[in-house]
C-alpha cells in the first residue's frame, strides 16, 4: 500500500467525489452563519445543516467537501493521550434526496480499496442492529461474508441529536494489525484499543424524530458520510497516531526543536509537545477565520488554546515567544488547501505574538505565587484551593482561573470554585492591573531598565576571587535605592566584580559582599543589557548604601568546582569529535560545580564502547597535565586559528580563546583551571538523546566522582548485606534470587487459576433468573483484573445465555468490576458498557466498554454490595420483555 501524504490523501477524495458528479465546496469557515446552537464548527455536516433541514436549497444534490472542525468538549485530555484533539479535518460526501445506501456503501468501498489502496481482507463494515437493507446490501451487492458484518446497537450506529432528520450508520474499520492490539483473544472490531479503527461513517438520515423516540420516514432520504481525514492518514501512513502523521509531525517536530525534547523519551513531556502541537494548529485557523482573542465565546476558546500551549511551553523549558515561529510550520503544511492561512498569515502572527506577550506579562508572577499557596496547602493537609486565594491570582496576577484549575488537577488539588465566584462578585469594581513580569528574586524586571545607560560592569574574575569595588546600583523588589538594609532582598551593582555572571551555559556565581559591619549575601550572578552585572541576594547584617565601597568575595570552593567541569566540557567535545566523528558539533552545555551537560549532534546512541573510549581520552588528557592558555584576539584571527565557538556566546570583535595543550582550542568566555591536572578526574553519568539528532552527556569531575564511587560502593555494600552475601558474590546472588522469583511467580499464577475454578464452582451455584436470562453477580475475594476476566470467560461460557458481573476488592482501596453478557442476553436488550457505567460511581470508579465486556475500577470496597445490588436492577430494566 502506498504512504500517501495528508495532503495527498485529502485531494484524493475531493477528486474521487467530484468523479461521482459531486460539487466540491471549500471548506467554511469555523465560525457558524447563522446558527447560534454552534460556538464552532464542529462536523463536515454543520455548515451544511440548512440543506438537511430544507431550510436552504443546495446548490447540486450532491456535495463533496473537506471541513476544518474545532472540537473542545475533551480539551483536559488533549496532549494525555495520542488519540484526543482539538483541530480535524472532516472529509464528506453529502446527498441531499438523491443517492442512498447503496451508492453510499459501494463508492466508499470503492474509494478506500481501489483508490487508496487498502486491503479489502481489513476491512470490515458494521450496520445498525436493525438495519437489514445495509447488511444485504454489503453482504449480497458486495460480496462481503457475514462474519465479517459486524451489528452494533443504538449507542453505536444510529446517529441521532435530539429532535430532526436522523437514521442508522455503516462504519468500516480497518484491522491495523496485532502490534497495536490489546492481546485479548476476545479483540474485534469495536474493541476499545487501537487494532480495529473506524476509517469512515455512512450515516442514512432516513427518519424524522421527534424526540420523544418516534420515528417516521422522511420523504427524502439523504447521505451524510465521511471521515476523519487525519485519522484515515494514520491508517495510510501505518503510524502510531495523528500527531506522527506527516503533516502533523512536522509541526511536533518544530515544538521538539524549539524545546529541545525528544518525543517519545519523557512521557510528562509528551503531554506538552502533543498538546503544543494539537493547539497552535487550532489557533492559527481560528485566527484565519476571523476569530480574536477575548473573554468569552468563542474568542475565549482560542485564548485558552494560547494559553495552554504558551504554559506547556514553559514547562518544556522554550526559550521566549515561539506561537507565532511554529504558526509557521502550520501555514506551510496546509496552506495548499486552505489559502487564507498565507493570506492571513502577518495577521495570525502579530495575534499570536500579541497575545503571548500578555500571557508571559501575567504567567511568571502567577506561577510564583501559585507555587507558594501549593506549598502552604501541602503543610496545613489541604487539598481545596481557597476561592479567596484563586481570586486574588486572577484579579491581581491577571492569572486565569481555568489554569489554575489546570494546574491544581495535575497534582490533586482542587479550587472552591463557588468561593471564587462569591469573590468576583463582591470585588469586580475593585479590578487593579495585573503585575508584569517578575523576574531575579522577586524583583521586577522593569527595575533594572531604569537603571542609567551609562552604569557598567567590569569584570575581573579571571585572575581575582576578591576584590574591593564601589557600589553604583542598589535595586529592591520593584524599585532603585539608595540603601538596602538587615533583612532586605535586591541586588547590587559594582563598578568592578570577580563574581562571573550566568551565559554561556555556565551558572553564576555565589559569594559575599562586605563593608565593615554589613554583609550581603550572594545567591545569583546574572548578566544585564549594557555590560552591568547584578549580584542578586540579601542583606545578612548591617546596612549598604550606594556610592559604598565594599569587597566582594566569589564562593572559591565553588568556583574551582565549576573550573574543573568547564575545562572538562572542552576536553569532552574534542573527545567526542575524536571517537564519533567530526560531524559532532555542540547544541547546548550546563557548567554548575556539582556536573556538567553537554548536548551534541549525532544520530544515534552512543554505545558502551563509544562512551568508555570517550571517557579515556578525557581522563587522559587529564593526566597530561596540559597548561590551559587564554588569549584575546579578533574575531577573524580565532576563526583562522581553528578555535571552535561554544554554544550560547555572543562574540564580539575582540574574543577569548582557551587553548588545552595541542588538543583542544575553543572560543569561550568562561573561568577555566590553568592546568588539565586540576580537573582530577572525569565520569560520564548518562548519555542520552533529546532531540532528533541531539545528544546528550551528563558528566562530573573531581571530588563529584570520588563522591559518584562512595555512593556506589555504599550501596553495593548495602546490597551485599540485604542480599546476605558478599560484594565479590553479589551478582551471582541476585541471579539466583531472580530465579527463584521468577519460580513463586509462576506457583502463585497457577494457584490463581485454582482459586478463580474454586470460586467458579461456588458462584455457579448461586444463578438467578431475571425475566427468563441467567444472572451471576456475586463478590469474589482478592481478584484482579485479569483473574475477574478469566473467571468471567468461564462463567459466561457455562450460561449460555445470560450475564455476568463479578466485583472484587483487592487492598483498602482497589475495587475490580468486570460485567460480561452473551450474545442472546444482548439481543434481549442487554449492555455491558451501559451497565458498568452506572454502578462504579458506587464503588468510586468509572468505566466502560463493548456491549458485550465492559470493565472499571474504583477506590470503594464498601460499595460493592450496592454496587451488585443496583446492577440487578439495571438488569432487569434493560431486558426487553
Amino acid at each position: 500500500m502506498t504512504k500517501y501524504g495528508l495532503n495527498e490523501l485529502r485531494e484524493m477524495f475531493l477528486r474521487f467525489f467530484e468523479g461521482k458528479d459531486h460539487l466540491r465546496l471549500s471548506s467554511f469557515s469555523l465560525v457558524p452563519h447563522n446558527d447560534n446552537s454552534l460556538l464552532l464548527i464542529n462536523s463536515g455536516m454543520a455548515p451544511l445543516k440548512p440543506y438537511f433541514t430544507g431550510q436552504e436549497i443546495p446548490p447540486k444534490a450532491r456535495i463533496t467537501t473537506c471541513q476544518k472542525c474545532i472540537r473542545t468538549g475533551d480539551i483536559e485530555n488533549v496532549g494525555k493521550t495520542a488519540r484526543h484533539g482539538t483541530f480535524f479535518e472532516m472529509l464528506g460526501n453529502f446527498s441531499f434526496g438523491d443517492y442512498f445506501k447503496k451508492e453510499s456503501i459501494r463508492w466508499s468501498w470503492e474509494f478506500l480499496t481501489e483508490v487508496v489502496g487498502l486491503d479489502p481482507a481489513r476491512l470490515y463494515p458494521s450496520v445498525y442492529l436493525e438495519d437489514d437493507d445495509a447488511f444485504d446490501i454489503w453482504h449480497l451487492e458486495m460480496g462481503i461474508d457475514k462474519s465479517r458484518i459486524f451489528r452494533f446497537g443504538k449507542e453505536d450506529n444510529f446517529w441521532e441529536h435530539g429532535a430532526g432528520p436522523c437514521g442508522p450508520c455503516s462504519e468500516i474499520y480497518y484491522d491495523r494489525g496485532e502490534k497495536y492490539g490489546c492481546g485479548s483473544e476476545n479483540c474485534t472490531v469495536g474493541c476499545d484499543c487501537d487494532r480495529y479503527i473506524e476509517v469512515w461513517n455512512n450515516v442514512f438520515t432516513q427518519f424524522e424524530s421527534d424526540g420523544k423516540g418516534n420515528y417516521t420516514d422522511l420523504a427524502k432520504k439523504n447521505i451524510d458520510t465521511g471521515m476523519g481525514l487525519e485519522r484515515l492518514a494514520v491508517v495510510v501512513q501505518d503510524v502510531e497516531s495523528i500527531f506522527d502523521v506527516d503533516t502533523i509531525q512536522a509541526i511536533r517536530n518544530r515544538v521538539c526543536e524549539f524545546s529541545g525534547a525528544a518525543y517519545l523519551t519523557d512521557p510528562s513531556k509528551d503531554i506538552s509537545i502533543r498538546l503544543i502541537t494539537d493547539h497552535i494548529r487550532s489557533a492559527t485557523f481560528m485566527i484565519s477565520d476571523g476569530i480574536m482573542p477575548s473573554n468569552e465565546g468563542r474568542g475565549y476558546v482560542l485564548r485558552r488554546l494560547i494559553r495552554r500551549a504558551a504554559r506547556h511551553g514553559k514547562l518544556l523549558n522554550i526559550e521566549g515567544k515561539f506561537l507565532a515561529k511554529l504558526c509557521d510550520t502550520v501555514i506551510a503544511e496546509s496552506k495548499g488547501a486552505y489559502p487564507e492561512l498565507e493570506e492571513k498569515k502577518s495577521m495570525v502572527f502579530a495575534v499570536l505574538t500579541e497575545e503571548e506577550n500578555k500571557f508571559y506579562q501575567t504567567i511568571d508572577g502567577g506561577l510564583k505565587i501559585l507555587t507558594g499557596l501549593k506549598d502552604d496547602m501541602t503543610k496545613s493537609g489541604s487539598r481545596i484551593l481557597s476561592g479567596e486565594e484563586a481570586f486574588k491570582l486572577y484579579d491581581t496576577y491577571g492569572f486565569p482561573l481555568d489554569l489554575t484549575r489546570e494546574i491544581l488537577e495535575e497534582q490533586g488539588l482542587g479550587i472552591d470554585e463557588e468561593g471564587f465566584t462569591k469573590a468576583m462578585q463582591e470585588q469586580k469594581q475593585k479590578a487593579r492591573a495585573a503585575r508584569g513580569v517578575t523576574n531575579y528574586m522577586g524583583a521586577d524586571s522593569s527595575v533594572y531598565e531604569k537603571i542609567d545607560p551609562s552604569v557598567t560592569s567590569v569584570f575581573i574574575g579571571y585572575d581575582n576571587e576578591e576584590f574591593d569595588s564601589e557600589i553604583t546600583v542598589l535595586t529592591s523588589g520593584d524599585e532603585i535605592v539608595q540603601a538596602l538594609s538587615e533583612g532586605d532582598s535586591g541586588s547590587i551593582i559594582t563598578k568592578e566584580t570577580p563574581f562571573y555572571p550566568e551565559m554561556g551555559g555556565q551558572t553564576g556565581d555565589l559569594g559575599a559582599i562586605r563593608k565593615d559591619d554589613a554583609e550581603f549575601t550572594v545567591s545569583d550572578t546574572i548578566k544585564l543589557p549594557g555590560g552591568k552585572i547584578a549580584h542578586v541576594g540579601k542583606v545578612t547584617r548591617g546596612m549598604l548604601m550606594s556610592s559604598d565601597h565594599v569587597r566582594l568575595f566569589i564562593d572559591t570552593e565553588r568556583r574551582n568546582d565549576t573550573r574543573k567541569n568547564h575545562s572538562a566540557t572542552h576536553l569532552l567535545h574534542k573527545a567526542l569529535k575524536s571517537v564519533l566523528g567530526e560531524h559532532v558539533e555542540q547544541a547546548g552545555s550546563l557548567v554548575s560545580p556539582d556536573r556538567l551537560r553537554f548536548d551534541f549532534t549525532h544520530f544515534s546512541a552512543m554505545s558502551p564502547d563509544e562512551i568508555r573510549q570517550t571517557e579515556n581520552i578525557v581522563n587522559f588528557e587529564i593526566g597530561r597535565f596540559l597548561p590551559v592558555v587564554t588569549k584575546e584576539m579578533t574575531l577573524d584571527d580565532a576563526k583562522k586559528s581553528g578555535a571552535t565557538a561554544l554554544f550560547g556566546e555572543k562574540y564580539s570583535d575582540t574574543v577569548r580563546v582557551v587553548s588545552m595543550g595541542d588538543f583542544s582550542t575553543e572560543l569561550c568566555g568562561g573561568t577555566h583551571v590553568d592546568n588539565t591536572g586540576k580537573i582530577m578526574v572525569f565520569k560520564i553519568l548518562s548519555e542520552a538523546g533529546v532531540a532528533a539528532g541531539v545528544r546528550r552527556i551528563e558528566a562530573q569531575t573531581g571530588k563529584g566522582v570520588f563522591a559518584y564511587y562512595e555512593n556506589l560502593e555504599n550501596e553495593l555494600f548495602a546490597s551485599s548485606r540485604a542480599a546476605k552475601t558478599e560484594p565479590a558474590q553479589l551478582t551471582r546472588r541476585v541471579e539466583d534470587m531472580l530465579s527463584e522469583i521468577k519460580s513463586l511467580h509462576s506457583e502463585n499464577e497457577k494457584l490463581k487459576n485454582q482459586i478463580a475454578k474454586s470460586s467458579m464452582g461456588n458462584v455457579n451455584d448461586k444463578v438467578s433468573k431475571i425475566k427468563g436470562v441467567s444472572v451471576i453477580a456475586e463478590k469474589i475475594d482478592d481478584m484482579d483484573m485479569n483473574g475477574l476476566r478469566n473467571l468471567g470467560d468461564q462463567l459466561k461460557d457455562k450460561l449460555k445465555d445470560g450475564v455476568v458481573v463479578l466485583a472484587s476488592s483487592q487492598g483498602p482501596d482497589k475495587v475490580n468490576l468486570i460485567v460480561m453478557v452473551t450474545e442472546e442476553a444482548m439481543n434481549r436488550g442487554l449492555h455491558a458498557g451501559n451497565l458498568i457505567k452506572e454502578i462504579a460511581p458506587l464503588v468510586g470508579g468509572g468505566g466502560g466498554g463493548r456491549p458485550n465486556m465492559a470493565q472499571a475500577g474504583g477506590k470503594k470496597p464498601s460499595g460493592i454490595a450496592d454496587s451488585l445490588t443496583r446492577a440487578l436492577e439495571i438488569i432487569e430494566n434493560q431486558i426487553k420483555s
